[in-house]
């Protein structure tokens, strides 16, 4: 024990108190041992939800076909299909489904004994890779004690144990046979699901982000790696006009008001007057539309000229407009545009705005910073998220690494410090988390939100958007947007394999998981790349994508057995699935399996555990050699 640090005696006797026996200490490190030589749990990835909120909530119910899997499995030719859909749809929407079925018919007790019959069998064929103790703390309170009996009960020489789990049931169903279904079928998907990855973008096109987002809150165990279009919402909530002005553009545009309105309490009405004294002659959101579109590029300009850093200045595009002509000039070509009122614009100033814009984007920036539901939702991406993550092995994130025509690492110059690789998602995590939680906020970090939303060479974006072309410019040839070489070079093993050494992984079970970019699956496009070292799991789960993807979204599992890629045909309705018993169709595609099973201590929980087995023997040898005075605090025998 010489040479121990104080910093480890003092560690040591807080374990002391927890641990203060040989017996309890060797009682724990056989338990943790045992949780060690158990299979790893199942991870579930999504990413680019894009505010789909029904699709979204029945694949996180049947946890990408996980449960329908189960139910498959062990029960075999002894349902029939439709038993077996049923089953599942109970599963996925227990409180819902039983209201239908007792509109349609009498639930008899046989009914209710033999579904939870076999529910219990499904959950205890989830519950045979998890210690009791980690079943029995995901089980709902109310129930846990007897779910926990009714999960373990075993057959004996005269059937007691048989007879009592009857008992119970007979309890359960003349009490609340509901509550105990509905709560069993959240302990299934809570099983079937030990960790759950979004890689990036839950917000934009669709309208249901704040209702994906308040169900993200109640699950047992995620992580989200940011996207571009979530860094827009977190931008907006830290009170960047530009990421305002844009939020409230989007919204207008795929006409999801419910999300600004009834979701987060911002109104428009401010905006809708006066837009509609700027263009009497149109609808008012077609009035809002063209009047936010105008106010956003003369805020994007303003930022643009502020961070020279940036190395924006080719988006300066309100400057370029000839009113006179109805044209502007993008890149050395002139184009028509399409719009040819601009009421508020001033050639000579083209990026100032109005007292009557500046009114309206003060009361729009003061509805989002005064929002109470989108402060809890950003805090919640801010507390459970982060620019990247590494996890068992595995680097996830949502845009890009910026690289270099020849593929090495893009240098960016920002905040006067150059930074490339994992440094630059650092930095831009750590300037994120400033723009946001710092009471006196950096002008120029709040900007920095914006980048990381649009930037040509941002990590979230990698692309040189062309919002302007698109909303002024009909012809498509001025709507071609530069990606990154990234997009180039992320097909290479070599290329991905020096990415994810970057950032402190290596060997052959390394990957990324990779978000932002649909997969075209109608032209033959794959979303598994460099040789299985890359997987893009951005399908399309926007409806908006589905043309132009031919499916609805990739999810991947990575359970004990290797990694499998879902793909999903697009979701009809809740309402379809729980009155058609219809599921979504996906397909599996083995991306690889593992040669042994991977048990926990292979995971990142597993090197976790280890070191707590380590400090539990350290312990232990204090306890056996006697030399228990160092537990002691110095000075302690003064008091």
């Amino acid at each position: 024990m010489n040479g121990m640090t104080e910093d480890k005696k003092k560690y040591l006797r807080l374990l002391a108190e927890k641990y203060p026996s040989e017996r309890s200490l060797t009682r724990e490190i056989i338990n943790l041992n045992a949780i060690l030589n158990l299979p790893k749990g199942t991870e579930h990835f999504m990413s680019d939800l894009h505010g789909e909120y029904e699709a979204f909530c029945h694949i996180l119910n049947n946890c990408s076909g996980v449960v329908r899997e189960k139910i498959e499995n062990r029960f075999g030719d002894n349902l029939t299909h439709s038993e077996v859909k049923e089953l599942c749809t109970l599963i996925y929407y227990p409180k819902e489904k039983l209201r239908l079925l007792k509109k349609g018919r009498e639930l008899s007790m046989d009914w209710y004994r033999t579904t939870l019959e076999r529910m219990l069998e499904v959950a205890r064929v989830l519950s045979s890779k998890y210690t009791r103790s980690k079943v029995r703390k995901a089980m709902p309170e109310d129930y846990a004690y007897i779910i926990d009996e009714l999960l373990h009960a075993q057959k004996d020489e005269d059937n007691n144990q048989v007879h009592y789990h009857n008992a119970i049931l007979d309890t359960i169903l003349g009490i609340d046979a509901d509550d105990f279904v509905i709560s069993l079928a959240g302990l299934i998907k809570r099983l079937a699901v030990d960790r759950l990855h979004i890689v990036g973008d839950i917000f934009d096109r669709g309208e249901g982000a704040d209702r994906i987002l308040e169900l993200l809150m109640t699950h047992h165990s995620l992580d989200i790696e940011w996207g571009n279009h979530d860094i827009l919402w977190m931008g907006a909530a830290c009170g960047s006009e530009v990421c305002v002005a844009t939020a409230v553009r989007t919204c207008i545009h795929y006409n999801t008001l419910r999300l600004l309105e009834s979701g987060y309490g911002v109104s428009l009405r401010p905006l809708v007057l006066f837009a509609q004294r700027l263009y009497p002659d149109r609808t008012p959101m077609e009035a809002a539309l063209a009047a936010v579109t105008v106010m956003l590029f003369k805020l994007e300009g303003q930022l643009i000229l502020r961070n020279p850093d940036f190395r924006m200045d080719d988006r300066l595009l309100l400057g370029q407009i000839d009113l006179a002509a109805h044209t502007v000039n993008c890149g050395g070509v002139t184009y028509p545009l399409n719009e040819k009122a601009f009421p508020t614009l001033d050639p000579a100033h083209p990026y100032d705005l109005t007292d009557g814009e500046r009114a309206v984007i003060d009361d729009l920036t003061a509805a989002f910073l005064g929002s109470a539901a989108l402060k809890r939702h950003i805090t919640f991406l801010y507390e459970n998220g982060g620019m990247y993550r590494v996890y068992n092995g595995n680097l996830l994130y949502h845009g890009c690494v910026p690289l270099n025509d020849d593929g090495t690492f893009r240098e960016l110059h920002l905040f006067g410090g150059a930074y490339s690789g994992k440094a630059l998602f650092d930095m831009a995590e750590q300037r994120a988390r400033g723009a946001f939680f710092k009471r006196s906020k950096e002008q120029a970090e709040v900007d920095f939100m914006w980048y990381l939303f649009r930037g040509e060479h941002s990590p979230l974006n990698g692309r040189k958007t062309k919002a302007f072309e698109r909303a002024y410019i009909d012809d498509r040839a001025a709507w071609q947007e530069d990606k990154n070489p990234y997009y180039r070079y992320y097909y290479q093993r070599e290329t991905c394999e020096r990415i994810l050494e970057e950032f402190g992984l290596q060997g052959a079970m390394a990957h990324i998981v990779n978000g932002h970019t649909p997969v075209r699956t109608v032209k033959g496009e794959l979303p598994i790349r460099a040789q299985g070292k890359l997987l893009v799991i951005d399908g399309g789960f926007c409806k908006n994508y589905h043309a132009a993807t031919g499916i609805a979204g990739y999810t991947l599992i990575y359970n004990s057995h290797g990694l499998r890629l879902k793909a999903h045909r697009p979701f009809k309705s809740i309402d379809a699935a729980l009155g058609e018993n219809r599921d979504i169709h996906s397909s599996s595609e083995i991306v690889e399996t593992e040669r042994r099973r991977v048990m926990v201590y292979a995971t990142d929980d597993g090197d976790v555990i280890q070191q707590e087995i380590a400090d539990l023997c350290t312990l232990l040898d204090v306890y056996r050699s006697g030399q228990r005075e160092i537990l002691k605090e110095p000075g302690a025998g003064m008091r």
